[in-house]
């Protein structure tokens, strides 16, 4: 590539630096024990390859041999060898002042030579796009490599400069660094790294995606593709991305309102075509949530004439078609068409002998959720208060409305809450799973096993082998007890991820990946594992006994994970604290004298308690603060139905009823 331009000696002292070096913001290339080599062998054989240079304010500016040009300079500061002086002559090759491909020229130098740092070639690659008007294409033609590859280097080359940096001052490492380009505005990514970096917290990769995940939704993510007509045409802000699938709908809540929307409209068509009394969308189907829900299915009618006539026609193509499969010289393809009419037949022919009754009909309903990147429709699912009224499990209520009248003593969750508080608990369980990873193992293989062997229901619903990690909302990540995080970051840092280089062939990558012992290749199991945990609260021993089982296991104490604080106590009640302290905690005297004052105080109090127990604690008290959790949060032998909260109502007459 050099030898198309013209030759020439250039004195080594009116040798300077390019701007477009594509090294030139590496001060470790040019550490003097990276250099010590080629000043050896120039000072032996002499410069064996021309430097390219490009005038530059009179001077000639060195814009591919950057490592050459100080080895020479060493040269001449190093008075034992005299024959290296600043008016000692070079060879070098002259690039036109006009040349607009600078950066591809020193890029291609330097990929020749020495392994570039990763950051270099992510910067270049973009500056030949906005600067040389390069595309993808021809930036993989010029350098031999493929269009994959360039357009991952690219997508890093437009991260903030001030992550970028932090990379190059090893602050961050380079994955966290590549994290950053989930999201395509660096005014996004600055924000989220000023607030995961404010009080010199360690910052992850994991935690970086997490952040910007509440800044929008890529679209290319199956529900970005599905809502992003409808998001555009009511002027939803778009952070465009070097490249289009990598672009992102910032309005997060948008995205949500419109696909609940549509989820929505999906509902109501199934509930006018099939006749339900109701209709309701989710974005996610919540199996713990929706365990209180009963179904409805079909039974067996007798059709009318009409509807017996298309019976008995389907009755008799059917047994034409059983007859063409099974002629062994049909092809896959013809056998696959013919299966595929059978099924759809059948359906059919199921549909004209079933039917929901009227009474089923007139209180079950049907749920649209988002799942496997469509819309997944959920039929004749009964309300629990439904359930309730048909089964009489509970007595007439007093109340007006029909509704039982809340007890005024009991705690009651707020939805939000209660969604929150589910969060942190699948947040501790992850934690306790990347510390016994010899047992996640074991449940991990376990799962699929039996998954791909056993048949009927799953043995558990609560990991998923497809080892794409839990996306876990919360209203308040940033106020949390970070005890879980640090414990499973801690984790990350154990793990062996020699293997894991995408500048490697994925059989290579494999190949070094099953050389890792096998404690390396457990904890790798157990980290993932723990990542894919869904949410949910106490585990119910007879709906899913072998997740109850295995918690209990590892996580038989959720407070060596996890520690109530200020944040949780803020969003209970004032009387809910009083509570809490003087019957669960035993500190009635406190909770009266408490009662006057303000809530603020009231939770500086608890978060204290909790934070470091006061000495003046007994032993009982002291084991209550340490166990105390609210109770759906609880795992050691604690099931569902137990973890409601059902604290008595103190009496009227006792001091911290009165107080409350």
């Amino acid at each position: 590539m050099t030898t198309s331009f013209a030759p020439l000696t250039v004195a080594i002292g009116d040798l300077v630096p390019h701007p477009a070096n594509v090294r030139s913001n590496a001060p470790e290339t040019y550490d003097p024990e990276n250099i010590a080599h080629l000043k050896a062998s120039i000072a032996v054989l002499g410069l064996l390859q021309p430097l390219l240079v490009q005038k530059l304010d009179g001077k000639y500016a060195v814009l591919a041999g950057g490592r050459r040009h100080a080895a020479l300079k060493e040269l001449v500061a190093d008075k034992a060898t005299k024959e290296f002086t600043a008016k000692t002559n070079v060879d070098c090759r002259l690039v036109p002042e006009d040349c607009d491909v600078t950066t591809a020229l020193s890029l291609a130098e330097n990929i020749t030579q020495a392994p570039m740092n990763a950051i270099d070639e992510f910067e270049a690659f973009a500056r030949m796009m906005e600067v040389d008007g390069q595309t993808p294409e021809t930036i993989a033609k010029t350098f031999g490599t493929t269009v994959a590859a360039v357009k991952g280097r690219l997508r890093y080359g437009l991260i903030h400069p001030d992550i970028r940096a932090a990379a190059r001052g090893k602050v961050i490492t380079l994955d966290t660094m590549k994290a950053f380009a989930e999201h395509p505005s660096q005014e996004a990514q600055r924000e989220v790294f000023e607030a995961l970096t404010k009080d010199g917290g360690y910052l992850q990769a994991y935690t970086v995606r997490q952040a910007l995940k509440s800044r929008g939704v890529q679209v290319s993510d199956d529900i970005g593709a599905f809502v992003r007509a409808d998001y555009e045409a009511r002027g939803g802000a778009v952070a465009a991305d070097l490249l289009e699938e990598h672009s992102v709908l910032e309005d997060a809540a948008l995205v949500e309102t419109i696909l609940l929307e549509k989820l929505g409209a999906a509902a109501e068509e199934a509930r006018t075509r099939l006749g339900f009394a109701w209709a309701d969308a989710m974005v996610r189907y919540d199996y713990a949530t929706m365990a209180d829900y009963g179904r409805v299915y079909p039974g067996p009618i007798e059709p009318d004439e009409a509807a017996q006539k298309r019976v008995d026609e389907i009755t008799a193509e059917l047994e034409k078609l059983q007859l063409e499969m099974e002629d062994e010289g049909l092809e896959d393809g013809a056998y696959n068409a013919l299966y595929d009419r059978v099924d759809a037949l059948e359906e059919e022919a199921r549909d004209l002998q079933e039917a929901y009754s009227a009474e089923d009909l007139a209180r079950s309903g049907v749920i649209a959720s988002w799942s496997g990147g469509q819309v997944t429709l959920h039929v004749g699912l009964v309300r629990p208060e439904d359930t309730v009224k048909k089964e009489g499990a509970r007595g007439s209520s007093a109340s007006p409305t029909g509704e039982e009248a809340p007890d005024a003593g009991e705690i009651t969750y707020p939805a939000s809450l209660a969604e929150d508080l589910k969060t942190e608990r699948a947040m501790a369980l992850g934690a306790a799973m990347a510390l016994h990873p010899e047992a996640t193992l074991d449940l991990t293989l376990f799962k699929l096993v039996s998954d791909v062997l056993a048949s009927g229901m799953s043995v558990t619903q609560a990991i998923k082998i497809d080892a794409r990690k839990e996306y876990r909302s919360h209203a308040k990540m940033d106020e949390i007890d970070e005890t879980s995080l640090e414990q499973v970051a801690a984790a990350h840092d154990a793990l062996d991820l020699s293997w894991l280089d995408d500048t490697r062939a994925p059989a290579d990558q494999f190949a070094a990946f099953r050389a890792l012992e096998a404690g390396e290749k457990a904890k790798l199991v157990a980290y993932a594992t723990a990542s894919t945990t869904q949410s949910c609260f106490a585990r119910d021993r007879q709906r899913d006994s072998l997740m109850h089982a295995f918690e209990i296991e590892i996580m038989p104490d959720i407070r060596a994970h996890w520690t109530p604080n200020a944040a949780l106590f803020n969003r209970f009640k004032k009387a809910w604290l009083l509570k809490i302290l003087g019957e669960d905690l035993g500190l009635a005297q406190e909770a009266v004298t408490l009662a006057s004052s303000s809530k603020k105080e009231i939770v500086a109090f608890c978060d204290k308690l909790f934070a470091e127990p006061f000495a003046t604690l007994t032993d009982t008290q002291r084991a209550a603060v340490a166990a105390w959790c609210p109770p759906m949060m609880q795992t050691a032998g604690v099931a569902c139905d137990e973890a409601e909260p059902t604290v008595e109502t103190p009496e009227p007459d006792s001091e911290v009823a009165q107080a409350a």
